[in-house]
């Protein structure tokens, strides 16, 4: 018995890999995403100072640690927002696929599949 590498129909199942180019908008990106992972790091930082700050009477710095926490969450989240374009622009992950706006949806019916009976 042949082996499934010795067939006479046996071939590359893989096409031409892409010609590799510099990309500047990933470059940009790249950039982007750092700046936001070192804002997000310093910010989470300061908080805890500010809050360490805040338990010793100051208050402050209660004021001080709200605004850097949901700086930090903002800068997480834009820098997370930052990666899935980077991963869409390599291809590692794709967009929605486009509903079809020509065909109606059938309409469900009330109480799901089982009331359908």
């Amino acid at each position: 018995m042949a082996s499934g590498t010795g067939s006479k129909h046996a071939g590359s199942r893989r096409g031409a890999r892409p010609k590799r180019s510099f990309q500047p908008m990933l470059l940009l990106l790249a950039l982007g995403i750092t700046a936001c992972i070192v804002a997000w790091g310093y910010l989470v930082y300061a908080a805890i100072d500010f809050g360490s700050t805040a338990r010793d009477g100051d208050s402050v710095a209660w004021w001080f640690l709200a605004l850097a926490s949901v700086g930090a969450v903002a800068c997480l989240f834009v820098g997370l927002m930052l990666v899935a374009r980077v991963l869409r622009r390599l291809g590692i992950t794709r967009g929605p696929e486009p509903r079809m706006t020509g065909e109606p949806e059938e309409p469900r019916p009330i109480g799901g599949r089982r009331a359908a009976r």
